[in-house]
């Protein structure tokens, strides 16, 4: 119980800290597990039976990730790209939807290759913008070690205290520019 609260308790300081970029990728993530948790549901695996009552809040889980996704793009100003995601998004429902109803555990699949796609499209996309940030700014010291980290580097030793001086984005209500 103590371990699954402190989880708790980090989860919430991640969400509650993070960038709309950071919680873009997120919401991919809980979409991405709740697609494979179902899909293990469902699959009848050594003789187990399936749970489809597992799979079904799992698929539910999903529902409300594309759901998410779909509300918070900002189709004004993506235009058309963002025009394409939100049929995609809705694509990806609708797969879910049948999923749900029909047991099948084939359009999970696709459906979580689907979000594993758009999470490292927006990964590289996030990334390619640190590295310029750090081209621009090569005496950052925080963004070198947090470079370093994200490339499994060794960080350099901290010479003061942590602070940020790359440009934060403060997590806006809703409000996603691209994608949900």
């Amino acid at each position: 119980m103590i371990n699954s609260s402190a989880q708790f308790k980090y989860q919430a300081t991640r969400i509650s800290t993070a960038t709309k970029e950071q919680l873009l990728l997120i919401t991919y993530d809980i979409g991405i597990k709740a697609c494979h948790a179902a899909e293990n549901a469902m699959r009848s695996v050594n003789g187990s039976v399936p749970d489809f009552d597992l799979a079904n809040r799992e698929i539910i889980r999903a529902q409300e990730v594309v759901r998410e996704l779909m509300v918070t793009l900002n189709r004004d100003k993506g235009g058309e790209m963002a025009d394409k995601l939100m049929q995609l998004y809705e694509y990806m429902y609708q797969l879910l939807v049948d999923a749900n109803m029909k047991k099948e555990p084939d359009n999970l699949k696709t459906v979580r290759g689907m979000l594993e796609e758009l999470k490292q499209t927006w990964e590289a996309a996030l990334m390619k913008l640190l590295q310029e940030y750090q081209v621009a700014h090569p005496d950052d010291k925080d963004l070198q070690n947090a470079m370093a980290e994200i490339e499994g580097r060794k960080p350099a030793a901290p010479t003061a205290p942590l602070k940020t001086t790359a440009p934060t984005v403060k997590p806006a209500a809703r409000s996603f520019t691209l994608a949900g």
